[in-house]
Protein backbone atom coordinates (compact mmCIF):
# COMPACT_ATOMS: atom_id res chain seq x y z
CA UNK A 1 0.00 0.00 0.00
CA UNK A 2 3.06 2.05 0.75
CA UNK A 3 4.64 1.70 -2.71
CA UNK A 4 1.24 1.98 -4.67
CA UNK A 5 0.86 5.52 -2.10
CA UNK A 6 4.10 6.51 -3.32
CA UNK A 7 3.15 6.12 -6.93
CA UNK A 8 0.05 7.78 -6.94
CA UNK A 9 1.65 10.60 -5.78
CA UNK A 10 4.51 10.43 -7.87
CA UNK A 11 2.14 10.48 -10.60
CA UNK A 12 -0.05 13.56 -8.84
CA UNK A 13 3.11 15.51 -9.43
CA UNK A 14 4.01 14.23 -12.88
CA UNK A 15 0.64 15.33 -14.15
CA UNK A 16 -0.01 18.38 -12.16
CA UNK A 17 3.68 19.88 -13.53
CA UNK A 18 2.85 18.90 -17.50
CA UNK A 19 1.11 22.38 -18.11
CA UNK A 20 3.83 24.24 -16.86
CA UNK A 21 6.39 22.09 -18.72
CA UNK A 22 4.48 22.40 -21.74
CA UNK A 23 4.07 26.62 -21.34
CA UNK A 24 8.58 26.26 -21.03
CA UNK A 25 8.69 24.32 -24.25
CA UNK A 26 8.11 28.11 -25.60
CA UNK A 27 8.16 30.82 -23.20
CA UNK A 28 8.25 33.85 -25.85
CA UNK A 29 4.39 32.70 -26.92
CA UNK A 30 2.40 35.57 -26.76
CA UNK A 31 -1.74 36.13 -27.43
CA UNK A 32 -4.43 33.73 -27.58
CA UNK A 33 -4.12 30.61 -30.43
CA UNK A 34 -4.92 32.23 -34.08
CA UNK A 35 -7.16 31.62 -36.78
CA UNK A 36 -7.21 33.19 -39.90
CA UNK A 37 -9.79 35.62 -39.02
CA UNK A 38 -6.82 36.72 -35.70
CA UNK A 39 -4.26 37.71 -38.21
CA UNK A 40 -6.55 39.43 -40.84
CA UNK A 41 -8.29 41.05 -38.54
CA UNK A 42 -7.13 45.18 -38.41
CA UNK A 43 -6.01 44.92 -34.65
CA UNK A 44 -5.35 42.14 -32.41
CA UNK A 45 -5.47 41.51 -29.06
CA UNK A 46 -3.09 43.77 -27.12
CA UNK A 47 -4.15 47.04 -26.67
CA UNK A 48 -1.38 49.66 -28.32
CA UNK A 49 0.19 52.78 -26.94
CA UNK A 50 2.76 54.69 -28.81
CA UNK A 51 5.11 57.33 -27.73
CA UNK A 52 6.90 59.77 -30.14
CA UNK A 53 10.84 59.20 -30.58
CA UNK A 54 12.62 62.38 -31.75
CA UNK A 55 15.20 63.09 -34.13
CA UNK A 56 17.13 65.12 -32.12
CA UNK A 57 17.15 62.27 -28.91
CA UNK A 58 19.12 59.67 -31.10
CA UNK A 59 22.27 58.92 -33.22
CA UNK A 60 22.54 56.94 -36.57
CA UNK A 61 18.67 57.31 -37.80
CA UNK A 62 16.04 60.14 -38.35
CA UNK A 63 13.75 59.37 -35.15
CA UNK A 64 10.50 57.83 -35.56
CA UNK A 65 7.40 56.15 -33.12
CA UNK A 66 7.15 53.48 -31.39
CA UNK A 67 4.26 51.59 -31.08
CA UNK A 68 4.02 48.52 -28.06
CA UNK A 69 1.56 46.41 -26.18
CA UNK A 70 0.23 48.62 -23.56
CA UNK A 71 -0.16 45.26 -21.08
CA UNK A 72 3.26 44.50 -19.14
CA UNK A 73 1.38 41.48 -17.75
CA UNK A 74 2.68 39.08 -20.67
CA UNK A 75 6.34 40.22 -19.93
CA UNK A 76 8.71 41.32 -22.98
CA UNK A 77 7.96 41.33 -26.36
CA UNK A 78 10.24 40.89 -29.80
CA UNK A 79 10.40 44.00 -31.55
CA UNK A 80 10.79 45.14 -35.24
CA UNK A 81 12.20 48.36 -36.93
CA UNK A 82 10.64 49.37 -40.16
CA UNK A 83 11.82 51.63 -42.75
CA UNK A 84 10.43 53.74 -45.56
CA UNK A 85 11.50 53.72 -48.67
CA UNK A 86 13.13 56.18 -50.80
CA UNK A 87 11.78 59.79 -50.51
CA UNK A 88 9.09 58.05 -47.89
CA UNK A 89 8.73 59.51 -44.63
CA UNK A 90 7.20 57.04 -41.42
CA UNK A 91 3.95 58.08 -42.39
CA UNK A 92 4.00 56.01 -45.18
CA UNK A 93 4.76 52.73 -43.38
CA UNK A 94 2.62 53.77 -40.18
CA UNK A 95 -0.31 51.11 -40.48
CA UNK A 96 2.23 48.53 -39.82
CA UNK A 97 2.84 50.05 -36.21
CA UNK A 98 -0.50 49.60 -34.69
CA UNK A 99 -1.55 46.04 -36.98
CA UNK A 100 1.91 44.72 -35.15
CA UNK A 101 1.86 45.76 -32.08
CA UNK A 102 -1.48 45.09 -31.29
CA UNK A 103 -0.39 41.24 -32.17
CA UNK A 104 2.01 41.17 -29.20
CA UNK A 105 5.19 43.05 -30.35
CA UNK A 106 7.30 46.30 -30.23
CA UNK A 107 7.47 48.35 -33.40
CA UNK A 108 9.51 51.40 -34.39
CA UNK A 109 8.44 52.61 -37.36
CA UNK A 110 11.99 54.80 -38.29
CA UNK A 111 12.37 58.23 -40.63
CA UNK A 112 15.89 58.01 -42.28
CA UNK A 113 18.58 60.57 -41.99
CA UNK A 114 17.78 61.45 -45.50
CA UNK A 115 14.50 60.87 -47.91
CA UNK A 116 17.27 59.92 -50.34
CA UNK A 117 19.42 57.47 -48.37
CA UNK A 118 20.18 53.97 -50.00
CA UNK A 119 19.88 50.37 -48.68
CA UNK A 120 23.18 50.05 -47.17
CA UNK A 121 22.83 52.95 -44.94
CA UNK A 122 18.74 51.88 -44.19
CA UNK A 123 20.04 48.95 -43.31
CA UNK A 124 22.60 51.06 -41.10
CA UNK A 125 19.79 52.91 -39.56
CA UNK A 126 17.34 50.02 -38.64
CA UNK A 127 20.04 48.53 -36.34
CA UNK A 128 20.74 51.78 -34.83
CA UNK A 129 16.98 51.97 -34.66
CA UNK A 130 17.12 49.01 -32.64
CA UNK A 131 19.99 49.43 -30.56
CA UNK A 132 18.00 52.85 -29.53
CA UNK A 133 14.91 51.12 -28.53
CA UNK A 134 16.57 48.11 -26.84
CA UNK A 135 18.90 50.01 -25.35
CA UNK A 136 17.81 53.73 -24.80
CA UNK A 137 14.39 54.18 -25.60
CA UNK A 138 11.33 54.45 -22.56
CA UNK A 139 10.18 51.10 -23.24
CA UNK A 140 13.45 49.10 -23.42
CA UNK A 141 12.29 47.49 -20.63
CA UNK A 142 8.96 45.86 -22.34
CA UNK A 143 11.42 44.59 -24.93
CA UNK A 144 13.18 40.78 -25.45
CA UNK A 145 17.20 42.19 -26.67
CA UNK A 146 17.54 38.49 -27.85
CA UNK A 147 14.50 38.86 -30.29
CA UNK A 148 14.34 41.25 -33.18
CA UNK A 149 13.57 41.34 -36.79
CA UNK A 150 13.61 44.00 -39.64
CA UNK A 151 11.36 45.54 -42.35
CA UNK A 152 11.18 47.74 -44.89
CA UNK A 153 9.50 49.33 -48.11
CA UNK A 154 11.45 49.48 -51.27
CA UNK A 155 15.13 50.96 -50.37
CA UNK A 156 13.85 49.99 -47.34
CA UNK A 157 13.19 46.45 -47.96
CA UNK A 158 17.11 46.46 -49.53
CA UNK A 159 17.50 48.01 -46.36
CA UNK A 160 16.60 44.79 -44.22
CA UNK A 161 18.39 42.54 -46.07
CA UNK A 162 21.36 44.85 -45.75
CA UNK A 163 20.78 44.25 -41.65
CA UNK A 164 19.86 40.47 -41.73
CA UNK A 165 23.59 40.25 -43.62
CA UNK A 166 25.49 42.58 -40.77
CA UNK A 167 23.66 41.39 -37.74
CA UNK A 168 22.90 37.43 -38.36
CA UNK A 169 21.44 37.37 -35.12
CA UNK A 170 17.97 38.82 -35.96
CA UNK A 171 15.51 36.75 -35.95
CA UNK A 172 13.30 37.61 -39.06
CA UNK A 173 13.55 39.96 -42.09
CA UNK A 174 10.73 40.88 -44.19
CA UNK A 175 11.48 43.44 -47.33
CA UNK A 176 8.39 44.56 -48.73
CA UNK A 177 8.65 45.50 -52.56
CA UNK A 178 12.14 45.83 -51.69
CA UNK A 179 15.05 47.96 -53.86
CA UNK A 180 18.31 46.85 -54.02
CA UNK A 181 21.50 47.10 -56.35
CA UNK A 182 22.82 44.01 -54.95
CA UNK A 183 20.74 40.98 -56.58
CA UNK A 184 22.42 38.21 -54.49
CA UNK A 185 21.98 37.25 -50.79
CA UNK A 186 23.84 33.86 -49.76
CA UNK A 187 25.40 35.13 -46.49
CA UNK A 188 22.24 36.00 -45.11
CA UNK A 189 21.39 33.78 -41.89
CA UNK A 190 18.42 35.26 -41.25
CA UNK A 191 14.98 33.73 -41.90
CA UNK A 192 13.33 36.18 -44.63
CA UNK A 193 10.18 37.00 -46.04
CA UNK A 194 10.54 38.12 -49.41
CA UNK A 195 7.41 39.88 -50.78
CA UNK A 196 7.16 41.08 -54.28
CA UNK A 197 3.81 42.47 -56.27
CA UNK A 198 3.00 41.87 -60.05
CA UNK A 199 2.38 45.48 -61.03
CA UNK A 200 5.69 46.63 -59.68
CA UNK A 201 7.48 48.73 -62.06
CA UNK A 202 10.07 50.05 -60.04
CA UNK A 203 11.12 47.34 -58.31
CA UNK A 204 10.17 44.41 -60.62
CA UNK A 205 10.00 41.02 -59.29
CA UNK A 206 11.88 39.73 -62.14
CA UNK A 207 14.77 41.77 -61.05
CA UNK A 208 14.93 42.14 -57.48
CA UNK A 209 12.20 39.99 -55.13
CA UNK A 210 12.90 36.90 -56.99
CA UNK A 211 16.72 36.93 -57.75
CA UNK A 212 16.65 38.00 -53.91
CA UNK A 213 14.70 34.98 -52.53
CA UNK A 214 16.35 32.48 -55.28
CA UNK A 215 20.01 33.60 -54.04
CA UNK A 216 19.28 33.17 -50.60
CA UNK A 217 20.75 29.68 -48.78
CA UNK A 218 18.77 26.30 -49.98
CA UNK A 219 19.07 25.45 -46.36
CA UNK A 220 17.55 28.74 -44.85
CA UNK A 221 14.12 29.43 -43.92
CA UNK A 222 12.56 31.28 -46.43
CA UNK A 223 9.39 32.46 -48.68
CA UNK A 224 8.98 34.45 -51.57
CA UNK A 225 5.07 35.98 -51.43
CA UNK A 226 4.30 37.84 -54.73
CA UNK A 227 1.16 40.10 -54.27
CA UNK A 228 -1.51 39.66 -56.94
CA UNK A 229 -3.32 42.64 -58.96
CA UNK A 230 -0.33 45.03 -56.62
CA UNK A 231 2.04 47.77 -57.20
CA UNK A 232 5.14 48.87 -55.94
CA UNK A 233 3.51 51.22 -53.30
CA UNK A 234 1.05 48.63 -52.10
CA UNK A 235 2.69 48.42 -49.02
CA UNK A 236 2.36 51.93 -47.67
CA UNK A 237 -1.44 51.34 -47.40
CA UNK A 238 -3.41 48.36 -44.95
CA UNK A 239 -2.99 45.47 -46.26
CA UNK A 240 -4.46 42.03 -44.91
CA UNK A 241 -2.38 39.67 -47.04
CA UNK A 242 1.10 41.31 -46.22
CA UNK A 243 -0.02 41.93 -42.63
CA UNK A 244 -1.22 37.93 -42.50
CA UNK A 245 1.90 36.47 -43.79
CA UNK A 246 3.98 39.45 -41.69
CA UNK A 247 2.54 38.47 -38.64
CA UNK A 248 2.49 34.41 -39.33
CA UNK A 249 6.63 35.16 -40.21
CA UNK A 250 7.40 36.80 -37.44
CA UNK A 251 5.70 35.51 -34.74
CA UNK A 252 7.14 32.08 -36.17
CA UNK A 253 10.40 32.87 -35.92
CA UNK A 254 10.87 35.82 -33.49
CA UNK A 255 8.56 34.49 -31.38
CA UNK A 256 9.17 31.02 -32.36
CA UNK A 257 5.52 30.26 -32.14
CA UNK A 258 4.60 27.06 -34.25
CA UNK A 259 1.36 27.64 -33.43
CA UNK A 260 1.33 30.12 -36.68
CA UNK A 261 2.93 27.43 -39.01
CA UNK A 262 -0.78 26.57 -39.97
CA UNK A 263 -0.56 29.79 -42.09
CA UNK A 264 2.60 29.24 -43.69
CA UNK A 265 3.09 25.51 -44.09
CA UNK A 266 1.70 24.33 -46.66
CA UNK A 267 2.56 26.86 -48.91
CA UNK A 268 0.02 29.07 -49.42
CA UNK A 269 -1.62 28.55 -52.80
CA UNK A 270 -2.69 31.47 -55.75
CA UNK A 271 -5.92 33.61 -55.05
CA UNK A 272 -7.04 37.02 -55.63
CA UNK A 273 -4.72 38.52 -53.61
CA UNK A 274 -1.75 35.87 -54.24
CA UNK A 275 0.14 35.06 -57.79
CA UNK A 276 2.59 32.80 -55.97
CA UNK A 277 3.92 31.48 -52.87
CA UNK A 278 6.97 29.81 -52.51
CA UNK A 279 9.10 28.52 -49.51
CA UNK A 280 10.72 25.66 -47.64
CA UNK A 281 8.46 23.96 -45.74
CA UNK A 282 8.33 22.45 -43.14
CA UNK A 283 10.82 25.12 -41.49
CA UNK A 284 13.59 23.90 -39.55
CA UNK A 285 14.24 26.57 -36.67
Amino acid sequence: MAGLAALLVVGGLSSATTPAAQAADNPYERGPAPTTASIEAPTGSYAVSRTTVSSLAVTGFGGGTIYYPTSTSDGTFGAVAVSPGYTGTQSSISWLGPRLASQGFVVFTIDTLSRYDQPDSRGRQLLAALDHLTERSSVRGRVDSSRLGVMGHSMGGGGSLEAAKSRPSLQAAIPLTGWNADKTWPEIQTPTLIVGADGDTVASVGSHSEPFYESLPSSLDKAYLELNNATHFTPNSSNTTIAKYSISWLKRFIDNDTRYEQFLCPLPRPSLTIEEYRGNCPHTS
